[in-house]
């Protein structure tokens, strides 16, 4: 199923790597991934979450933080049953995991263009196919795929209609407009607003919104680390000042906040 990014043939398994029959070959890490990232598709050296972010977000999801969230996701992926599915912006692998553990007898790959990321996630389920890749041009052929995530990630709409199958979807899992709420009041003097369902007017044609619903959920976090964390994973560890930052991890008191996610469903019909 994977193509080559470069020529878009087919790849075939080589000794340690995949190449296709223009040449192109591939090398597989040490830890297991193979890098479909050719330099002339990187937009920077090190293109994605750097280290420090991926560490932070690590931290934060393995202390379970998010689980509810990984559930329920993990849940709506079981109700459709694909037989090959695709993670797209990875991350470091939390959600990705659960997926498989949901849907054990489909065939799973990730991607995130961040190296970092893909270096970490592909210790969480060995037997998927955990790949650095660009959303833009996913390494996947042509309607090959069943079951699309895409969670926190930016997304191309028109390569995820390409990669799914007649009867595919694609779920779509983000913050709604009242999600860290709180979090936010405490770093800004005026909090923005933003709609949340902008995404519905990119939506291809020939793809359906088959399902939506929110998630909430109120979480306290006691620990300075874990609001470091969250705010290193967050667009706010770097628009928010220095000590705006600094009070919300050094304060006194637990940090509480409503976690609200927006799930939305869109099945492929052409």
């Amino acid at each position: 199923m994977l193509i080559c990014p470069i020529c878009s043939a087919a790849l075939g398994a080589l000794d340690n790597g995949v190449g296709c029959p223009a040449g192109h070959r591939f090398d597989r890490a040490r830890q297991g991934y193979l890098n479909l990232l050719p330099v002339q598709h990187k937009n920077s050296r090190d293109p994605g979450d750097n280290q420090a972010m991926v560490e932070a977000r690590r931290d934060f999801l393995n202390a379970g933080h998010y689980a509810p969230v990984a559930r329920r996701l993990a849940e709506l992926a079981a109700e459709r049953a694909p037989a090959r599915w695709l993670d797209i912006g990875c991350g470091e692998g939390y959600y990705t995991a659960q997926l498989a553990d949901a849907l054990p007898q489909a065939d799973g790959y990730a991607l995130d263009i961040s190296r970092e990321a893909v270096k970490r996630a592909c210790r969480r389920n060995p037997a998927l196919t955990w790949l650095v890749a660009s959303m833009a041009r996913v390494p996947l052929a042509d309607a090959s795929c069943q079951f699309l995530a895409s969670v926190f990630s930016p997304l191309d709409w028109q390569e995820a209609k390409r990669l799914l199958s007649p009867g595919g979807g694609l779920m779509r899992v983000g913050p709604t407009r009242g999600h860290l709420m709180e979090l936010r009041e405490r770093l800004y003097d005026e909090v923005r607003d933003y709609a949340d369902d902008k995404h519905l007017a990119l939506v291809p044609e020939g793809m359906h919104h088959a399902h939506g619903e929110v998630l909430e959920f109120r979480l306290s976090l006691a620990a300075p680390a874990d609001r470091a964390n969250l705010l290193a994973m967050t667009p706010h560890g770097w628009r928010a000042s220095a000590e705006r930052r600094a009070a919300v991890i050094d304060h006194p008191e637990p940090l509480e906040v409503t976690v609200s996610m927006r799930y939305d469903y869109f099945v492929r019909q052409d």
